[in-house]
């Protein structure tokens, strides 16, 4: 069996940090999200990663990333850039900003041919994580249909106590299957303890959430191509130089034309991120922990 791929969406870093320079360290000894993910992946028995990145910041994420996972794993770049498109797709002349998720694991075609996982750069997925979804990319293959993955986050372990945030609500059948992801964008806890959501009223605690941490076979990128295709030719065009092909998109489409399902992984970790600045103290203290409990390296 071929061994699953690690992918990282990390295109979006240089334009949130201005460079790579002023990434958040978090970890005791300046590590970074990213170094943890790497390590719980290599872990949990991935031994190659393919960051998708810009390419004008290929030295200084080497510098900063990727020399450190290379010691732990075979390391690959894809960029992610507006002229990796479809034949015959273009995009408007003055258009700057990136396609979205969906476009960004498009560009890894013909890079990866093997099963593979795709994580955000700069989330805190925990090693659980990690392991069952290597567990089951190990084994996946299709059959007459995609067998597809992704894992679910109980929604009170995904929250911040500095604002709201934006999470898929995931509605799985009887045997766990996904079979609808509704965004949300501004889910928080209240004053007296309740989860919810302006537009979705009460969330339940236990409540499935997607934190684009997504698993696929090879297959998923050739559809991807006929994905994007159609969003480029008849979507775009309604909204040029903002409109976004979302990784969630493409995978609800073929989940409803009934040519994909998605297996939901339940992982009862805590999810960690900067979504605000107010946000970090509370990662480098968990982290703390975690590296005093053992759990991680100091180093």
């Amino acid at each position: 069996m071929a061994n699953p791929v690690l992918v990282v969406m990390a295109a979006g870093m240089g334009s949130r940090y201005g460079g790579l320079k002023q990434i958040d360290p978090v970890g005791p000894n300046g590590q970074i999200i990213m170094n943890y993910s790497i390590y719980d992946a290599w872990k949990a028995g991935f031994r190659r990663v393919v960051f998708i990145i810009k390419e004008e910041l290929l030295k200084a994420f080497q510098e900063r990333i990727g020399n450190a996972a290379q010691k732990l794993m075979q390391v690959d770049y894809v960029f992610q850039s507006l002229d990796r498109l479809p034949e015959g797709c273009s995009v408007p002349a003055d258009r700057t900003k990136p396609l979205g998720t969906g476009h960004a694991i498009y560009c890894v075609r013909g890079v990866v041919n093997e099963p593979f996982a795709v994580i955000n750069a700069d989330d805190f997925y925990g090693s659980e994580a990690f392991q069952c979804m290597y567990d089951y990319l190990k084994d996946a293959k299709d059959d007459d249909k995609y067998r597809y993955c992704m894992v679910g986050y109980r929604v009170e372990n995904t929250l911040t106590e500095n604002g709201t945030v934006s999470r898929g609500i995931c509605e799985a059948d009887t045997e766990g299957y996904l079979t609808d992801i509704v965004e949300r964008t501004a889910i928080s806890r209240n004053a007296d303890g309740v989860i919810s959501d302006p537009e979705a009223g009460e969330i339940a605690e236990g409540t499935l959430v997607s934190m684009n941490m997504w698993g696929f076979t090879p297959s998923f990128l050739d559809e991807l191509e006929a994905g994007l295709t159609t969003f480029l030719q008849k979507e775009l065009p309604g909204n040029p130089l903002k409109g976004e092909y979302y990784l969630p998109f493409a995978v609800d489409h073929l989940i409803q034309e009934g040519r994909a399902t998605a297996k939901v992984l339940q992982t009862a970790a805590q999810w960690y991120g900067v979504t605000y600045q107010e946000d970090k103290p509370v990662v480098v203290e968990a982290l703390r922990h975690m590296t005093e409990d053992g759990i991680y390296p100091a180093e």
